[in-house]
């Protein structure tokens, strides 16, 4: 069975509630999934798991937000090679450099040696139908890499 750890980082309730439509889409594709808030994650789990996904928001001007911070920086330690990763989260358009922690987590993915399984997923603040479907676009293409 592939299992999946899935790490959000939020605070308007978006970020996670992509995370649970994730979750949801993995588990009816069959893997075995794990969830959980990123300041309560050791970035170590991923290194236990087939598929690592990452959703989280963006801070103002395009920073990863200062409660991943920990977070990122521990992934920088790691050997991931081999790993399947997908990256997405939310973010506004109000503010400049749209999602770009999502594309931040991803560099971070690609310098530890996990392979790419899909491209990142930005939704403007909170999932609706269409980004939905996204998600779960996004989780089979996940799925199809391992």
């Amino acid at each position: 069975m592939t299992n999946v750890k899935i790490v959000y980082a939020s605070v308007t309730g978006n970020d996670e509630d992509i995370a649970y439509v994730l979750e949801e889409k993995f588990e009816e594709l069959g893997a075995d999934v794990e969830i959980s808030e990123i300041q309560q994650t050791d970035a170590a789990d991923f290194e236990d798991v087939d598929i690592c996904v990452i959703a989280t928001f963006t801070y103002d001007e395009g920073i990863v937000p200062d409660e991943a911070l920990d977070f990122y920086e521990d992934m920088q330690e790691l050997d991931l090679t081999g790993k399947i990763y997908g990256t997405c989260g939310s973010g506004d358009h109000y503010y400049g450099d749209f999602c770009r922690a999502v594309d931040e987590f991803a560099k971070i993915f690609d310098q530890v040696g996990a392979i790419k399984g899909a491209e990142p997923v930005k939704i403007e603040l909170e999932p609706e139908e269409k980004d939905i479907a996204d998600l779960d676009e996004f989780a089979e293409e996940l799925m199809k890499k391992v």
